[in-house]
C-alpha cells in the first residue's frame, strides 16, 4: 500500500486545485469539457487522501483553493462553491474551467461545472474540518463553519433534508428543487462535526433534519432510496446506487444507526455486486472503481479487513502505468442511470477507463482507513 500512497495523488500547485480527469490510454486528449476541469469533490477527496499519506503541505494548497475560491466567486457573494474549478493555481476570481468553442467563435463552459451542489459544498467543508484536526489552523475551521452556513441557508425549520442547490449558467442560477440522499449525508457529516467543534446549537437543528430524511430514505427492499422527486416524494421506483447505501455507515456511529441499516452488507452484494467489486448502480454493467474502493473503506471501518483488502487489491488491478492513477472503471464505460445535469433532461452520465483522481483517492483513503466524514 506504500505505492498507493507516495505516487498516486498528483502534487498540486500552491494553493491551486489538480485536474480531475487525464486522458485514458485510447485518447490523444481529454473531452473539453474535461480538459481543464478541476471537480470540487475530486479535490476534496485528493486533500484527504494527502492528510492521510502525511502530506499536509499538499492537503493545505487544495484547502487554501477552496477557502480562496468561497470567498472571489465572479458572480456570487453568499459564499457557494461551484462543482468545479479551472486547474492549476487559484486565480482571483477563482477561475472555471471552459474552452474555446472555434465552431461558435466563443468561450464555452458546461452548466454542471459552473452551478452548484448540496453535496460538493459539504464535501469542501468536510475537507476543511480535516484540515482543521490535523493543522489547527483556525482559518480552516471558519471555511468550514462559513460553508455550514451556507448549507444551513437552504434549510426551513418546517422540512426535512434539504434540497439540491443551484443550477444554470450565469448570471441565472435556479434551485434545485429535489432532495439527495448522498447530499443530506453529507450535509449531515458537517452538522454533526461543527457541532463538534464549536459546541455551537445552532447546528443541531440541521443534524436533526438530515438524519430524519436520510432515515426516512431507507426502504427494506430497495436499501436507501435515490432522494425524493421535485415535489418532495421519495423516488421509489428509481435506481439503487452504492454510495447512498455506504456512506451512512461512515457518516454515523454504529451504536447511533437504526438496526435495519444492519442489512447493507447483504444488500450490496445482492444488487450491487460485479466480478472484483460493484457497481455504481444495480443494472452491472461493470466494475465502478472509485465505489469498489469506497466499499473497501466502509468494510475495513465495519472491521472486515479481509474483504478491504480484497477489494483495494482489485482496483488497484486498474491502475494507470503512465500517471500512476486509478481508472474510473475496468470496462470502457458504464451507466450510471443519471442524467448530466439537475434538471434530468440532459444526457447520459457515464463513468470512461480513465485516470480519476476521485478514484485514486478513494483508494489512498481505503488503503490507510481514513474516514472522511469523521475526525480522524
Amino acid at each position: 500500500m506504500a505505492a498507493v500512497q507516495r505516487d498516486t495523488v498528483g502534487q498540486p500547485p500552491t494553493a491551486g486545485f489538480i485536474p480531475s480527469y487525464r486522458p485514458g490510454s485510447d485518447e490523444t486528449a481529454l473531452p473539453q469539457p474535461l480538459t481543464t476541469a478541476a471537480f470540487t469533490y475530486d479535490n476534496a477527496l485528493a486533500a484527504m487522501a494527502f492528510l492521510a499519506c502525511g502530506r499536509i503541505a499538499a492537503a493545505r494548497s487544495i484547502g487554501d483553493a477552496l477557502l480562496a475560491a468561497s470567498k472571489t466567486d465572479r458572480q456570487f457573494r453568499d459564499g457557494r462553491l461551484r462543482n468545479a474549478y479551472r486547474a492549476g493555481a487559484i486565480a482571483e476570481p477563482a477561475a472555471l474551467p471552459g474552452w474555446w468553442d472555434a465552431d461558435g467563435g466563443h468561450w464555452a463552459e458546461d452548466e454542471y461545472q459552473v452551478s452548484t451542489a448540496l453535496g460538493n459544498v459539504a464535501w469542501a467543508a468536510l475537507a476543511l474540518l480535516q484540515l482543521h484536526t490535523r493543522t489547527q489552523e483556525p482559518a480552516y475551521l471558519k471555511g468550514a463553519v462559513d460553508l455550514g452556513t451556507w448549507l444551513k441557508s437552504g434549510f426551513r425549520e418546517d422540512s426535512v433534508g434539504l434540497t439540491g442547490g443551484y443550477f444554470g449558467f450565469d448570471p441565472v442560477s435556479k434551485p434545485i428543487p429535489w432532495k439527495s440522499t448522498e447530499h443530506n449525508i453529507d450535509a449531515l457529516a458537517v452538522a454533526r462535526w461543527l457541532k463538534s467543534q464549536t459546541a455551537d446549537p445552532h447546528w443541531d437543528p440541521l443534524a436533526r433534519s438530515t438524519m430524519l430524511f436520510l432515515d426516512s430514505m431507507f426502504d427494506e427492499t430497495q436499501g436507501f432510496l435515490i432522494g425524493t422527486d421535485p415535489s418532495g416524494e421519495p423516488v421509489r421506483t428509481g435506481i439503487t446506487v452504492l454510495d447512498a447505501q455506504i456512506w451512512p455507515l461512515m457518516a454515523v456511529p454504529a451504536d447511533e444507526r437504526p438496526a435495519e441499516w444492519n442489512g447493507t452488507t447483504a444488500r450490496i452484494d445482492s444488487k450491487l455486486a460485479v466480478p472484483g467489486g460493484y457497481d455504481f448502480n444495480d443494472d452491472r454493467d461493470g466494475m465502478w472503481v472509485e465505489g469498489t474502493a469506497q466499499a473497501a473503506l466502509m468494510f475495513r471501518l465495519e472491521g472486515d479487513d479481509a474483504r478491504a483488502e480484497s477489494l483495494i487489491a482489485s482496483a488497484l488491478d486498474n491502475r494507470d502505468a503512465a500517471s500512476g492513477w486509478l481508472l474510473a472503471t475496468r470496462e470502457k464505460d458504464i451507466s450510471t442511470g443519471l442524467a448530466i445535469d439537475a434538471a434530468g433532461v440532459g444526457g447520459e452520465f457515464r463513468y470512461y477507463r480513465r485516470p480519476h483522481l476521485g478514484a485514486t483517492a478513494w483508494a489512498v483513503l481505503a488503503a490507510t482507513g481514513f474516514n472522511p466524514f469523521q475526525p480522524n
